[in-house]
């Protein structure tokens, strides 16, 4: 008699039964699946065939200790930890755009630098972050550009009293009528898109809470959106070798001449917008079965 794969799906304290998203996870993965926190010390994660890294939404400040632990799972994490550790400092919006693609502009601010504020309305967050936690929308919109300087750079303060680097972006236009869309893909597959609405008021401090709440709508992504998509997963397959990611989330908006640019790349515990849909938990779980070890 065969045993069933045992898996374990990563989530953290706020959520120790995972996201409501991730419901239906066990049965479309099949097998012995569990939800375990990741940093709990309890769980014996060398009693799992395969981890998979799901709302581990609370590493964010204390990055090095979440890597550490995604290096002890080792080869049985998915993503695999290289990965993670590449796609947790946001940082490689940099390389992604020295390589061609094409990226929301970004500048960077370390701890050891002066911030000085851009023109225009400019997002500052930390490279490392998830959730929209220490984020928000500065500049224009009749304040006093002084003010608002002034409340950026308190924000890059606390983000450098964190140790962490902050990151400046001009505040994309489009996103406030259109949102952003997210391109979902499982094994390098295009599998839906979801449209994201606008995060970030004028005026309106970072939240406090684990995630900013957002508004989700299905939404048909365009050829040109797909194409970044693609063109985005195969920097990704090129730079780390081996098949594509078993899932990636693609978050694009619309720029000034109408074309999409990449605002984030999701590989590290994304929200994957399942609604439900059996085809969607279908193909995520196809993905994960196919990198559980041959008994």
């Amino acid at each position: 008699m065969s045993v069933p794969a045992r898996v374990a799906l990563a989530t953290c304290a706020f959520f120790p039964d995972g996201d409501a998203d991730d419901a239906g996870l066990p049965a479309a993965i099949g097998g012995d699946v569990v939800f375990a926190i990741w940093d709990d010390p309890a769980v014996d994660w060398s009693s799992f065939d395969l981890v998979v890294v799901r709302s581990t939404w609370d590493y964010q400040e204390r990055r090095d200790q979440f890597l550490a632990w995604a290096r002890g799972v080792g080869d049985r994490l998915v993503n695999p930890p290289a990965v993670l550790e590449w796609n947790t400092d946001k940082r490689y919006l940099r390389e992604l755009a020295d390589a061609g693609l094409p990226v929301v502009p970004t500048t960077l601010v370390a701890p050891s630098e002066d911030f000085s504020a851009p023109e225009g309305e400019y997002v500052v967050k930390p490279t490392v972050s998830a959730g929209s936690r220490d984020t928000a929308r500065f500049g224009a919109g009749g304040a006093d550009r002084g003010a608002e300087a002034a409340r950026a750079a308190a924000l890059v303060t606390t983000i450098h009293g964190s140790g962490r680097t902050a990151m400046v972006q001009p505040y994309v236009a489009s996103v406030d009528a259109r949102g952003e869309t997210a391109l979902l893909f499982f094994d390098g597959a295009f599998s839906h898109a979801i449209h994201k609405g606008p995060l970030l008021a004028r005026g309106a401090e970072p939240t406090s809470e684990v995630f900013a709440a957002e508004t989700i709508e299905p939404r048909t992504a365009s050829g040109a959106e797909r194409a970044v998509g693609e063109r985005v997963l195969a920097r990704v397959v090129e730079r780390f070798g081996g098949g594509p990611p078993a899932y990636a989330r693609i978050d694009v908006v619309e720029g000034d001449d109408g074309e999409p640019l990449l605002l984030e790349l999701e590989l590290t515990e994304p929200s994957l917008f399942f609604a439900g849909d059996a085809g969607r938990l279908s193909e995520f779980g196809a993905a994960i079965r196919r990198r559980l070890p041959e008994r």
